[in-house]
C-alpha cells in the first residue's frame, strides 16, 4: 500500500456494516468456543465472530502466559487510529484458568494466528465477507453468507503476485483525490511475499481505487494490491469495517 493510504477515513464511515451479536459461548465444562454461524449455499459463513481490543495484547503460540510471544497487537491501527478488531477462530481455557481467544493476526508472515487473553476485549461479529478469485480477477462481497455484489478487479502481476490465504480488513482509509488508488483503500492483514516495503509502507496489501493509476479492470498488473473501480471501492468503504474476513484464492 502506498504513502497515500495514510489519510484518515471520515467519521461515520468506520462503523457501517457491523453486526453487534455476541460472538462467544461457554460450555458446561468451562471451555470457550466460537458460536458457529450456519453457512449459506455459498459455503461462506453467515457471520464471523470478532473481538475488539480495549488495550494492546501480546499474542502467543498457545493459550498460556508463558508460551512464546508472536507479536504485540496494538489496541489501535496505525493509519487511522481506529480500535483493532480481529477475527476469532477458536477459544480455550488457558493454563491460568482464564479464557483465551484464538485470533487472526496482522503483519508478517501473512495469515498468521495466535492466542490472546479475552480480558480487556469486547466480542462482536460481522455478516460481511470479501472473496477474491485471482484467476477470474473478480471480487465477490457476501452478506449473511449470500453474494451481495460482484466486481471486476486488477490483481497482482506475476512478479508481484497478490498473496493467497485467509486475511481480514485492518482499517479503511480515505484518500485525497490526487493520490494513486483513491478515493478509498481497505488495508488488509495480508503482506506482499515479494515487496518488504512499498511507497514508505510495510508492503501491505489493500483493496483500493483506480484513480491516477494505469491498468484496466480484469488484468493482472498491480504490485499485489487489488484495484477496484471508483464505484465499487466507494460501495465497499461505506459498508466494510475493521475485522471483516478477506479470502483470496487462485
Amino acid at each position: 500500500m502506498s504513502h497515500a493510504d495514510r489519510y484518515p477515513i471520515p467519521s461515520g464511515l468506520r462503523r457501517r456494516g457491523w453486526s453487534l451479536a455476541a460472538a462467544l459461548l461457554t460450555t458446561a465444562t468451562g471451555a470457550v468456543i466460537v458460536a458457529p454461524a450456519q453457512a449459506a449455499d455459498s459455503g461462506v459463513p453467515a457471520s464471523q465472530p470478532l473481538v475488539k481490543l480495549l488495550r494492546g495484547h501480546p499474542a502467543r503460540t498457545r493459550p498460556d502466559a508463558n508460551a512464546r510471544r508472536i507479536e504485540f497487537v496494538s489496541a489501535r491501527r496505525p493509519l487511522t487510529r481506529v480500535q483493532t478488531v480481529l477475527p476469532v477462530i477458536g477459544g480455550a481455557i488457558g493454563s491460568d484458568g482464564n479464557p483465551w481467544l484464538h485470533v487472526r493476526l496482522p503483519g508478517r508472515p501473512s495469515g498468521r494466528k495466535g492466542w490472546i487473553r479475552s480480558n480487556q476485549t469486547r466480542p462482536t461479529a460481522t455478516e460481511w465477507h470479501i472473496s477474491v478469485k485471482l484467476s477470474t480477477r473478480r471480487v465477490t462481497v457476501y452478506r449473511g453468507g449470500r453474494a451481495e455484489r460482484r466486481f471486476r478487479a486488477v490483481v497482482g502481476k506475476r512478479s508481484t503476485p497478490t498473496p493467497r490465504g485467509q486475511f481480514f480488513i485492518e482499517e479503511a482509509v480515505a484518500l485525497s483525490s490526487k493520490d494513486a488508488g483513491s478515493p478509498f483503500a481497505l488495508a488488509a492483514s495480508a503482506r506482499s511475499h515479494v515487496l518488504q516495503e512499498y511507497g514508505g509502507g510495510p508492503g501491505q496489501i489493500a483493496l483500493h481505487g483506480t484513480r491516477n493509476i494505469s491498468g484496466a479492470l480484469g488484468t493482472a498488473v498491480s504490485h499485489g494490491c487489488i484495484r477496484l473501480s471508483t464505484r465499487a471501492i466507494t460501495w465497499l468503504a461505506r459498508r466494510i469495517a475493521s475485522g471483516t474476513p478477506l479470502t483470496i484464492t487462485r
